[in-house]
């Protein structure tokens, strides 16, 4: 009798063999369409949900990101890109002149001017809005009577449209009929150029900065703040801790990550903060004030003829500027143990 002596294949291990994470048969050689199509029709609600989120996002972000990309590569101006003028169209003469735009900024001294100043605005304002904020996080934080009240009043400003309080902020800033300068006269005080003043003007459009970005800190801080448990405290108190190191040893790396998050955010809007410094000064007087954003909004739609190229191209750079300091920002959180 013939004895089959070929390797027998163990059922429980080709069985094992196939199975993939988390106890799934997967098939060998399954070619990649038929899975996507065997995720898309396992998922298929959850892909109809996000699907208009993607859509709008791709529309209202999407596209202008890669028409200012292309467009920062052109010649692109109010004189040469496609127009009607009555019945008569007049088709896009520009062309494409590479990185000639980049270059021409990066030599320029007005854009190491406005990126020094931008920097400065972004540093200070976020600095003090985060100490400020953390302040009054911990002040509120404690039991008193009106705490509600005062965590009401203090979230105010963040409730009001940015640009109505920036109206209101330069009428109190008015150097004839300001509210601070009449309060500055009844003691005796000359009235202050508040936003006439290149210093004055930067100490100005900080200080109403500050005001709109204390709340955000505020709340976020304080939403950190009460997840820290109440007992690290009685045992460190009971241990003989000083305020001072309580707030040490204990606050601040229980509000790490809400702190990480918070200061890229603020960087990012301070960054990019157009109403402020628009509204409140136009970035004068003189330049003393413009941000490279606020600059950006001049050469595409102040300045005549009004230069699309580049005011794309120096768009791409604040946008490349911001990501490069993302990523800066998130390599040292996480050396220093982050996990964001």
């Amino acid at each position: 009798m013939a004895v089959d002596t070929s390797p027998a294949m163990d059922p429980a291990a080709g069985a094992k063999g196939d199975r993939g994470r988390g106890g799934r048969v997967h098939k060998a050689g399954t070619p990649p369409p038929r899975r996507i199509r065997n995720a898309l029709a396992r998922h298929w609600y959850a892909w109809a949900m996000v699907a208009p989120v993607v859509l709008v996002i791709g529309l209202i972000i999407g596209y202008p990101l890669v028409r200012g990309v292309y467009l920062s590569l052109t010649d692109a101006n109010e004189a040469n890109v496609e127009r009607t003028i009555g019945i008569n169209h007049i088709p896009a003469t520009y062309q494409t002149v590479g990185l000639d735009n980049f270059r021409a900024i990066l030599e320029d001294q007005v854009f190491w001017d406005r990126l020094s100043w931008t920097v400065t605005w972004t540093v200070s304002c976020v600095a003090l809005t985060f100490a400020i904020g953390l302040g009054l996080a911990v002040l509120l934080n404690r039991r008193f009577a009106g705490r509600t009240l005062y965590r009401s009043l203090l979230i105010l400003p963040w409730a009001v449209p940015a640009f109505v309080s920036v109206f209101a902020w330069r009428l109190l800033y008015n150097e004839k009929n300001g509210i601070l300068n009449k309060v500055l006269h009844g003691g005796g005080i000359d009235a202050v150029p508040w936003l006439n003043d290149p210093t004055m003007a930067k100490v100005s459009v900080i200080a109403v900065n500050i005001w709109l970005g204390v709340p955000f800190m505020l709340v976020a801080l304080l939403g950190g703040l009460q997840s820290i448990p109440g007992e690290l405290y009685e045992a460190a108190e009971m241990d003989g801790a000083s305020p001072w190191q309580r707030f040490r040893h204990i606050t601040l790396p229980g509000l790490r990550s809400v702190s990480s998050t918070v200061i890229l955010l603020s960087t990012i809007w301070t960054f990019n903060m157009f109403p402020v410094i628009f509204l409140l000064t136009r970035g004068g007087p003189g330049d003393s004030t413009e941000i490279l954003v606020t600059y950006a909004y001049r050469l595409s739609f102040v300045n005549s003829p009004r230069d699309f190229a580049g005011a794309s191209a120096w768009g791409v750079l604040i946008l490349l500027i911001l990501m490069l300091f993302a990523v800066i920002y998130r390599r040292s959180l996480r050396k220093q143990g982050e996990v964001w």
